[in-house]
């Protein structure tokens, strides 16, 4: 696998890892790695599951069980709940959103893709992401999945993180480059 040292080295990293051998061998590849993303959108929208998750105070079969209920309520594939159960009876739930990032990173190495996090201080619109994901591409090399998210306190422009390069071109960067030339 050409994923990243980094990556596979961490225990999120061999964790993920080896579920995308696992994915791979069976073909679902797509699949857990839409399960994950459903199941890092329901972590960070849920106070409540994302407390669960790191409570090591929940016992394995408690844990088991919710992961159990989680994975029915979001109609995860068999390899995915099983990846949960795992985690589960490991004590490794605390880990999981890392888990998925890891994942991510790998199928997308593997497809030769890069993601880029954008975050602006508005919404950008289809056009815009179209425009941006094409730049990225040619300054890349690569394909790249464009992630946009927003953040009002940037007051405008943008923050591009792909890797661990970032491209910050934020009006609030600017004003405090600015604030510390004058007082220098």
């Amino acid at each position: 696998m050409d994923s990243s040292g980094g990556i596979t080295a961490s225990l999120q990293g061999r964790y993920a890892s080896a579920l995308f051998d696992l994915a791979s061998e069976q073909g679902k590849v797509a699949a857990v790695e839409s399960d994950l993303d459903s199941l890092g959108v329901a972590i960070s929208g849920s106070d409540d599951l994302a407390a669960l998750i790191r409570n090591p105070q929940v016992s394995r079969e408690a844990a088991a069980g919710a992961m159990d209920g989680v994975a029915k309520l979001l109609k995860l594939s068999p390899l995915t709940k099983n990846f949960l159960g795992v985690l589960a009876a490991n004590r490794r739930l605390a880990a999981l959103p890392e888990m998925v990032r890891a994942f991510a990173s790998i199928a997308a190495a593997t497809r030769g893709e890069v993601t880029a996090e954008v975050t602006s201080a508005h919404p950008l619109s289809a056009t815009q992401l179209k425009a941006l994901g094409a730049k990225l591409k040619a300054r890349e090399g690569k394909e790249v999945k464009v992630k946009a998210s927003v953040d009002p306190a940037l007051l405008g422009g943008l923050v591009v993180r792909i890797g661990s390069q970032q491209i910050d071109s934020s009006i609030r960067t600017r004003l405090n480059s600015l604030a510390n030339a004058m007082k220098g």
